[in-house]
């Protein structure tokens, strides 16, 4: 695999493919806007339009969706049907659900979730679930925050809007018990300090990925939260369903986004916790993360593009160097963590 295209050049998508680059691939970004001055080969191309799509991706062997959930489910179509290695970010679960089923007869690899919730998140916990002879409980909370919050709301949208509003109003899985149970999102609010910094943390949805289903019979109690700064989820809760902006996501996006701005100074804290016993004594092992921007490539990146990025690009590099698989559908909790950490990319984390 050395041929690659990514569709969708915002800032994620824009890095994801200098990393790619960077790391030896041929690759050719994808974008609805005109050409960018870029050290890889760039194509305006209406994304959304299937046929035009898959005329584009002929001569590709991957492809790397950095575009909206929305789109991802007609991108992952089209590359199935070219029988292409297949790649993206999603947070959306019925878009996965579609995945996994083209899995099933595709002649290359689906790997859904390859972002940093989910993705790099449920690596970090599966590691976590390995080190215990029993594992009672895992819990994953990952915050993308302003590190000088203004405002009420504590706020800036560095990520998608739709995928903040679809993880914000979308039901929530999680293993309560040993039984996989759906709950409603911004609620559990529980309070953590990492660094001396105060943040609340709440239920969201897709953040675990497939890790209920892969964890039902072995890890009783599993679920995934966002971190905010207090206070923010009662203002969403009042946002979303007291003033019923729920019923129109697409103006809620817009409004947020337009009071919000998105800010360079931004900070991705990383939470995971397993309980269980080791030896006969109970135990708990935590990873603990606040990573703040980089320089790469000669360019200042926002703490959410490179942590995204890299996590989507170390995997990708250990599909073309034979460490993860080459066909079916790839689990995030099936990549090793030692070897991720140890890709160009994936050692980022470390820093």
């Amino acid at each position: 695999m050395q041929k690659i295209a990514v569709l969708g050049l915002g800032k994620v998508g824009t890095l994801a493919g200098e990393l790619l680059h960077d790391s030896g691939f041929q690759v050719t970004g994808f974008d609805s806007t005109a050409s960018h001055e870029l050290p890889f080969e760039t194509r305006q191309v209406d994304v959304s339009s299937l046929d035009r799509l898959k005329d584009a991706l002929s001569g590709v062997e991957a492809v790397l969706s950095c575009l909206p959930y929305f789109l991802n489910v007609g991108v992952a179509s089209t590359a199935h049907e070219l029988g292409l290695h297949y790649f993206d970010l999603t947070e959306d679960v019925p878009t996965t659900k579609a995945i996994v089923e083209m899995a099933q007869s595709s002649k290359g690899l689906m790997a859904p979730q390859c972002g940093l919730a989910p993705g790099f998140v449920g690596i970090v916990g599966a590691s976590l679930i390995e080190e215990f002879d029993r594992c009672r409980s895992c819990r994953m909370r990952v915050g993308a925050l302003p590190q000088n919050p203004a405002g009420l709301m504590g706020y800036s949208f560095n990520w998608s809007p739709e995928g903040v509003v679809n993880e914000y109003l979308n039901d929530c899985e999680v293993l309560e018990d040993g039984e996989i149970k759906w709950v409603s999102p911004m609620e559990w609010i529980e309070k953590i300090v990492i660094g001396g910094i105060e943040l609340e943390a709440f239920t969201t949805s897709g953040g675990l990925g497939t890790m209920c289903e892969t964890y039902k019979d072995r890890v009783p109690n599993m679920d995934y939260k966002t971190m905010r700064y207090p206070g923010h989820v009662k203002l969403m809760n009042f946002f979303f369903h007291e003033l019923l902006m729920r019923d129109r996501r697409r103006e809620a996006g817009e409004i947020l986004v337009n009071a919000k701005p998105p800010v360079s100074d931004d900070i991705v804290y990383i939470h995971v916790a397993a309980e269980g016993e080791v030896d006969g004594r109970m135990q708990r092992r935590e990873f603990v993360r606040g990573l703040k921007p980089l320089t790469i490539a000669g360019k200042e990146r926002t703490a959410i593009a490179w942590t995204t990025a890299s996590s989507v690009v170390a995997v990708i590099e250990m599909v073309r160097d034979g460490t993860l698989p080459a066909k079916g559908f790839l689990k995030q909790e099936d990549v090793p963590l030692d070897v991720f950490l140890k890709t160009s990319n994936g050692a980022r984390y470390n820093m």
